[in-house]
């Protein structure tokens, strides 16, 4: 057991009583949202982003106004580096596991997470992200399995272990190919057991509850360039709507899950459009909660993604303005030169709002020569490199990195989320606070545990 984790576990433990009666009457209700792959570095680049102008003085956001602590994400494994899944685990059920574990501990066992928790507590549930929803931190809210690649079986387990017991009121995302499969039809079980199919998110408001909704075969299409670049926003809005009309608490996870995805890929347009469907979700979960005052949000990542770094190159320069101008991804611009290569500048120019230096014309043109099998993968890093190279954006790796992660809160109970914890702490304490439970001591990993 690493000593400082257990210095905090210490520390949380002793003042666990006190904070709880600085937090007031625990909640009805809980929206717990995960900005994946959002370390500080992307809050920071959103705040800029959001001013637009760089001559005016960025305003705090929604972030900044609800920014209480901080929060540690490693693994239960030999490294400081987490994977999605692991650290959704931590979140989900306030125990530390291996990379790739879904919902189970070291030696898989099954852990009983928030939404089960609230379940078995009688509450409504629901989970919503904008990858598919058997994608790692959605599933380990729902699932139990070895690894997060097991698609098929993570989505057979949202029918609960006897097949025909779902294990949330509400599931919304992508993943229509993980349901819909040639060898079984979960959509038709769901059916079964009286909950309502919805494939479009226009049809989000003739919603019922129970309710699976998948609107995509796999991920929702990226918010940058999308014909609803809100969908995580405006499938939150549907989702509490619903909820608060049936008047019984609930526990409600969300997940801005592409973040991470373009992160990976070390876009920072795409990032930034995906940070702004997060910032308009939080920003009306708050005046949800600022209009009832019985609901507890808690937001925070489940860890870092590339390494971003607001500068490049030793300059002191970074121009978020000019990623406003950029409304297409990298792949598409791509695709667009490749079927007109004549018209670079152009659409370049209408794409990015960037001109090409003479240098960077030639990398481009020797890109559209090539194989076209490799051409459009060339010329979208170029693109991407385009971007990074104007706006002074850098990045050390396409993988996770092992920066501690923001803990944001906001109603009653969010005084308990104040300060330094592990990731585990957040999964515990939202556990704790659920309807009819008492707070108890301990959150972190006891001395002797595994790390």
């Amino acid at each position: 057991m690493n000593p400082y984790i257990y210095r905090i576990g210490l520390v949380l433990s002793l003042g666990f009583s006190s904070l709880a009666a600085q937090a007031g009457a625990s909640p009805k209700n809980v929206v717990f949202l995960i900005g994946d792959g959002m370390g500080p570095a992307y809050t920071t680049a959103y705040r800029y982003f959001s001013a637009g102008d760089p001559a005016t003085p960025p305003q705090p956001t929604v972030f900044d106004s609800l920014l209480v602590g901080m929060a540690t994400t490693f693994p239960d494994d030999d490294t400081w580096v987490t994977d999605s899944a692991a650290a959704a685990t931590a979140l989900a059920t306030g125990h530390k596991t291996y990379n790739g574990a879904i919902g189970i501990d070291r030696n898989e066992v099954p852990l009983t997470s928030l939404i089960a928790e609230a379940r078995h507590r009688g509450m409504l549930t629901g989970v919503i992200a904008t990858s598919q929803i058997n994608h790692a931190t959605p599933a380990s809210f729902l699932a139990h399995d070895r690894h997060r690649k097991n698609y098929n079986a993570i989505a057979d387990d949202y029918l609960g272990s006897d097949g025909h017991s779902p294990v949330a009121d509400l599931l919304l995302g992508g993943g229509t190919s993980y349901f819909i499969r040639p060898d079984v039809n979960l959509i038709n079980r769901f059916q079964e057991r009286g909950y309502q199919y919805l494939n479009r998110l226009e049809s989000l408001d003739k919603l019922t509850l129970p309710a699976i909704g998948l609107f995509a075969p796999q991920g929702l299409p990226p918010a940058l360039g999308s014909a609803q670049p809100n969908r995580l926003s405006i499938m939150t809005k549907a989702a509490l709507t619903r909820m608060e009309a049936t008047d019984r608490p609930f526990v409600l996870v969300v997940e801005a899950s592409q973040i991470d995805w373009c992160a990976h890929a070390n876009d920072i347009a795409c990032a930034m459009s995906e940070m702004e469907d997060f910032a308009r979700t939080l920003t009306l979960v708050k005046e949800f909660i600022d209009r009832r005052g019985d609901t507890l949000m808690v937001a925070t990542a489940d860890h870092s993604t590339g390494g971003l770094t607001l500068g490049r190159a030793g300059i002191y320069q970074w121009r978020a303005d000019l990623l406003r101008k950029v409304n297409m991804l990298p792949d598409d611009i791509a695709r667009l030169l490749l079927a007109s290569p004549a018209e670079l500048d152009n659409i370049l120019q209408t794409q990015t709002g960037l001109q090409l230096s003479e240098q960077q014309r030639t990398l481009f043109e020797q890109a559209l020569s090539d194989d076209q099998d490799s051409s459009q993968e060339q010329l979208a890093a170029l693109v991407k490199n385009l971007i990074d190279e104007a706006t002074y954006t850098g990045w050390t790796t396409s993988g996770h990195d092992a920066i501690d992660v923001q803990v944001f809160a906001h109603g009653p109970g969010a005084a308990l989320f104040q300060g330094m914890q592990d990731n585990t702490a957040i999964g515990q304490k939202l556990k704790a606070l659920l309807p009819g439970r008492h707070i108890v001591a301990g959150a972190s990993p006891a001395p002797g545990s595994s790390r």
